[in-house]
């Protein structure tokens, strides 16, 4: 969103001749979400805190959906119903909550217990449907890498269809076939661990040294459902600035689904770039940067 802000504002003439999506609507679609879900209350965004390293876009979000950016600080479940806690003592109940915050840390009562940073007893009011949290806890499953190899046969089993877009060529080292292909072809694979996020937990075989690869190895044997390996793919090539200078980094894009009363995809995306020359991982958490997304109505 900013960067399209950006974009215009360098460059209107592009926008007025080119038939270019408007993305700006982003902010609506998800205030049209969490008002359909909304149990009966205000909107709220939950955040970890300022230190969090998306809290700019929490922030923004709040601002561009009207809704109250809320920490664990801010927040009570009382009555079996979720509140904010307004500066002169009074309470506004909240009836969606678009929590930013993983699901390990959301409940210190339910999940890890010494989270500091959850909020006590919001899955009991959540089970009684006395507020709506998006996303709903679990369905982080579905972000699940492992699942990832599991998509073409899924669509198969439950929409009886054949899928348009192949998967990247995967290999689960629980099953034995797969694991046996990741020993044979280690030095040409991508290695991912499952359970991390954000870019962590990715290497390529051929960047280990012997003792590492051995160690890895190892480790694999001993959890194999712990990781997925992949055929490297060559991400696509966008030129960036850098020190004022056209250069090239690899990028891929993140595309934005909304279900509310509908299912909708935004008509942009999230296009993340590597500003390591040598280095595939476009992560913002890793130092990736961002480009405008553009959606061409014809």
């Amino acid at each position: 969103m900013i960067a399209r802000e950006l974009c215009r504002r360098a460059s209107p003439k592009t926008f007025r001749e080119n038939d270019i999506e408007d993305n700006r609507d982003y902010a609506r679609l998800l205030k049209e979400v969490m008002d359909y879900v909304n149990t009966g209350g205000i909107n709220a965004i939950f955040t970890p805190g300022r230190m969090n390293a998306a809290y700019f876009e929490h922030s923004y979000l709040a601002e561009q959906t009207n809704s109250k950016l809320v920490s664990h600080q801010d927040v009570i479940v009382k009555d079996d119903y979720l509140y904010f806690k307004n500066y002169d003592g009074t309470l506004e109940k909240i009836g969606s909550l678009y929590r930013r915050i993983s699901d390990d840390y959301l409940d210190p009562l339910t999940f890890k217990e010494e989270s500091l940073i959850g909020i006590p007893q919001i899955m009991d009011i959540y089970r009684k449907g006395h507020v709506a949290l998006i996303n709903a806890p679990g369905n982080g499953v579905a972000d699940d890498k492992g699942i990832y190899y599991f998509v073409p046969k899924m669509i198969e089993y439950y929409l009886h269809e054949t899928p348009i877009l192949k998967n990247a060529p995967t290999y689960l080292p629980y099953y034995d076939s797969d694991r046996k292909y990741v020993l044979e072809h280690f030095d040409q694979l991508v290695i991912k661990d499952v359970a991390e996020a954000g870019g962590y937990g990715v290497f390529f075989g051929n960047s280990l040294s012997k003792e590492e690869k051995d160690e890895f190895i190892e480790k694999m044997i001993r959890e194999p459902r712990r990781f997925i390996a992949q055929e490297v793919i060559d991400f696509k090539d966008l030129e960036i600035i850098d020190q004022n200078q056209k250069v090239y980094r690899k990028a891929d894009l993140r595309v934005f689904v909304l279900s509310g009363k509908e299912t909708k995809v935004w008509k942009s995306g999230l296009t993340r770039f590597s500003r390591n020359p040598d280095s595939f991982i476009v992560n913002s958490s890793q130092g990736g940067g961002f480009k405008d997304t553009w959606v061409l109505s014809r």
